[in-house]
C-alpha cells in the first residue's frame, strides 16, 4: 500500500555551520568588537549571549540570515526569553525543532480525516504516516497538509509506491 511519512527534521549539520559563521562574523564585526556578544550550539540548544537586548536582536538577524543563506528554514528556531546572567549581560536560548509533537501530529490526523480523502494518517513517534490506496489521494494529501499547517517547516519522506 502507498504511504509516505511527514516529518519535521532540520538539517543539523548546516544548522552548526551557520552557527560557526555566524561566530567568525560576531568575532570580526566592528559594532561587537570589546562585547560579550557571543553564540554557541550544544545538541540541538543555540544559546546567544550579549551585552543588552539589542545586542542578542542582532546577533539573532546575522543568525537568520545565515541560516537562510544556507538553505535552513528559519521556522525550525524556537525562540526562548531573554535571561539576565549576572552584571549588565543577558542570554537567549533558540531550541531547534525536531519532530513533529503529539499536539501537531493530531492536528494533521485530525486535517486528514476532515479532507474526506481515502487516505489515513498514524502518528509513529514523532512523525506521521500517511497510507492510502492511490498514488494521486497521497499527493492531494500532501498539498493538504502543506496547506493547513503553514507554521511548520514540514517535510515528507519514505514515499512508497
Amino acid at each position: 500500500m502507498p504511504s509516505f511519512d511527514t516529518v519535521l527534521e532540520a538539517d543539523l549539520v548546516e544548522v552548526k555551520n551557520a552557527v560557526d559563521q555566524v561566530a567568525r562574523e560576531v568575532g570580526t564585526r566592528f559594532d561587537f568588537k570589546g562585547t560579550s556578544a557571543a553564540i554557541e550550539l550544544k545538541d540541538k540548544d543555540i544559546t546567544l549571549f550579549g551585552d543588552a537586548d539589542f545586542q542578542l536582536t542582532q546577533v539573532e538577524d546575522v543568525l537568520r540570515s545565515k541560516l537562510a543563506k544556507r538553505g535552513v528554514d528559519v521556522r525550525f528556531l524556537d525562540m526562548g526569553k531573554v535571561e539576565k546572567i549576572g552584571g549588565d549581560k543577558v542570554k537567549q536560548v533558540v531550541k531547534v525543532k525536531n519532530g513533529i509533537s503529539t499536539e501537531d501530529g493530531k492536528k494533521i490526523q485530525q486535517a486528514i480525516k476532515g479532507s474526506k480523502l481515502k487516505v489515513q494518517g498514524a502518528i509513529q513517534g514523532d512523525a506521521v504516516r500517511v497510507t492510502g490506496a492511490k498514488r494521486d489521494d497521497l499527493q492531494a494529501a500532501m498539498a493538504l497538509i502543506r496547506e493547513e499547517m503553514k507554521d511548520l517547516p514540514l517535510s515528507f519522506n519514505n514515499f512508497r509506491d
